[in-house]
């Protein structure tokens, strides 16, 4: 197949995107938590493999690893695209993430909540970390696939991968921590302007009223 896509062969092409269509979107759905911005991806991958089909080598049994590495370059383009957008359109509301996360952590995970933790701890980790968990755990590539993908060394790839299991962890429990404490609270943190409903303010008598009072009393005494 590698010959036959680079001197750009319809047929192959079209079993490129048949065979590999589905991993891409599903790499950049998670990524993005957006179906919709996950179908640009994957078009936009396409696209450019299709523009860079001459760079595609013999090397690998399937094209996948130089793939998927077109689709992480893309993917952080459109990411920072995103971000812009959405600094720009900051007023309108968010569409809410996809509630997905990789199935490593997911088996560990009973309700929404752990998911949108673990999702929140994902988007702590550093990129490079972040693109080797998601192209080994969600994609499935081997070490050596996600090296060429990412044009790194096997063993960055493999220290890479430790190190995101190990913060992803740390940091999962850290996202649950924050809501169980917020949860057990009952009212919101501290410092956003909200005074609590079950204050009162003390009573204040009114000394303008009391006077003329004591005057009528004294008035009442004199005249009997």
């Amino acid at each position: 197949m590698h010959a036959r896509v680079r001197v750009g062969d319809p047929e192959a092409f079209r079993s490129l995107f048949t065979s590999y269509a589905q991993l891409v979107y599903g790499y950049a759905v998670r990524a993005t938590g957006d179906p919709g911005l996950a179908e640009d991806v994957v078009s936009l991958t396409f696209l450019e493999a299709w523009r860079l089909r001459e760079r595609l080598r013999d090397e690998g049994e399937t094209p996948r690893p130089w793939l998927m590495g077109i689709a992480v370059n893309v993917l952080r383009n459109t990411s920072r695209a995103k971000r812009r957008h959405e600094r720009a359109m900051a007023r309108v509301p968010a569409r809410e993430p996809l509630p997905d996360f990789a199935d490593e952590v997911v088996g560990r995970m009973a309700d929404a909540e752990q998911l949108a933790a673990a999702k929140a701890a994902l988007g702590r980790l550093r990129d490079g970390d972040r693109e080797v968990f998601m192209l080994c755990v969600w994609s499935g590539l081997g070490y050596a696939e996600a090296a060429e993908a990412l044009g790194v060394r096997v063993g960055t790839v493999r220290s890479r991968l430790f190190r995101a299991r190990a913060r992803l962890r740390r940091l999962t429990d850290e996202e649950l921590s924050g809501a169980a404490g917020v949860a057990t609270s009952g009212e919101p943190p501290p410092g956003r302007g909200q005074a609590p409903s079950d204050r009162r303010r003390p009573a204040v008598r009114s000394r303008g009223r009391s006077a003329p009072n004591a005057e009528r009393a004294q008035s009442v005494e004199r005249h009997p």
